[in-house]
């Protein structure tokens, strides 16, 4: 009997189908830190709805279009792995020609979502774009994927940022600190996840840091990433106009991220769905609830 892939919607219907296509739970990991950018950077100028609506239709936009393009591309891949052989091309679910489609009228979504922000957000947005697409084929050349995915996530709570002010942040690290935190840690979870693939990527002669380290080395190099991460928000934290309330998502991050990896071993990856899924989205929910708590305090 043919099971359904872990963190997919039940149903048959094409909505189900075209959210299941793209993962739409896994929305819930990087859309409360493009609006931490937002947050951040009411400091500098004012956050309006609008503003506030259309950094959410460009994420979207641009996180279905990179997820798609992702599942075009490794559809072959997909269709070997049984983990996930149903998805929604290897089993004919969905055309080839219907993704591409859909990934073409998410690109011009974005594209229209960013010339409405800012000037900086549309000239940006093809070079963004461009990286989350190039990502897709580096398992095939490189081990550090990862960090390539890191990197384009990463552009989320800097779009958020210059959604609001136009400009670069000042002190100009700010930014680059927060990046960076995004990146070491969406590249860290990413690294736990590809544990459950290590032995389908070597058979098939996949780059990814399970494959190339095994297993145990692997995740120390994810615990490095996600200490990176806890460091580039203290920085952040320490560059911009923040009270205590951000210190108190900051320190629940950190414990969360040592309880994640308490979870997962080696020779034991049966929690693994709990420290990739449910912890991280706790970790970017929770963490946006203290910033905004945190600005809306202040303000007061």
């Amino acid at each position: 009997m043919n099971r359904r892939e872990r963190h997919t919607l039940a149903g048959t219907s094409r909505l189900v189908t075209y959210a299941n296509f793209v993962r739409l739970p896994h929305t819930v990991f990087l859309l409360p830190f493009a609006l931490v950018g937002v947050t951040l950077a009411s400091d500098v100028a004012p956050v309006t709805g609008r503003v506030v609506a259309w950094v959410i239709v460009a994420f979207t936009a641009a996180r279905f279009a990179a997820m798609g393009f992702n599942r075009v591309v490794d559809r072959h891949i997909d269709a070997r792995n049984p983990r996930t052989a149903q998805r929604e091309l290897p089993r004919g679910a969905m055309s080839v020609v219907e993704a591409r489609w859909a990934v073409t009228l998410a690109s011009l979504v974005f594209f229209g979502a960013a010339w409405m922000l800012s000037p900086i957000c549309l000239v940006l947005s093809p070079f963004a774009l461009a990286w989350v697409f190039f990502y897709s084929y580096t398992k095939r050349f490189t081990r550090w994927s990862h960090l390539v995915l890191g990197f384009g996530l990463s552009i989320a709570p800097v779009g958020g940022y210059l959604a609001v002010t136009g400009r670069w942040s000042h002190p100009w690290w700010m930014l680059i600190c927060l990046a960076g935190a995004v990146a070491c840690w969406s590249g860290g979870f990413d690294i736990l996840y590809a544990l459950q693939d290590a032995a389908f990527d070597r058979a098939n002669g996949l780059f990814s840091l399970p494959a190339a380290l095994g297993e145990a080395r692997a995740l120390r190099v994810a615990r490095g990433f996600h200490v990176a991460a806890v460091l580039g928000l203290l920085l952040t934290g320490l560059s911009t106009n923040v009270g205590w309330l951000f210190w108190v998502g900051w320190a629940s991050v950190t414990a969360l991220l040592a309880y994640e990896h308490s979870l997962v071993h080696e020779n034991d990856l049966s929690r693994l769905d709990a420290a990739f899924f449910t912890l991280n989205g706790i970790i970017s929910i929770l963490f946006m609830v203290f910033v905004v708590a945190d600005r809306v305090m202040r303000a007061w």
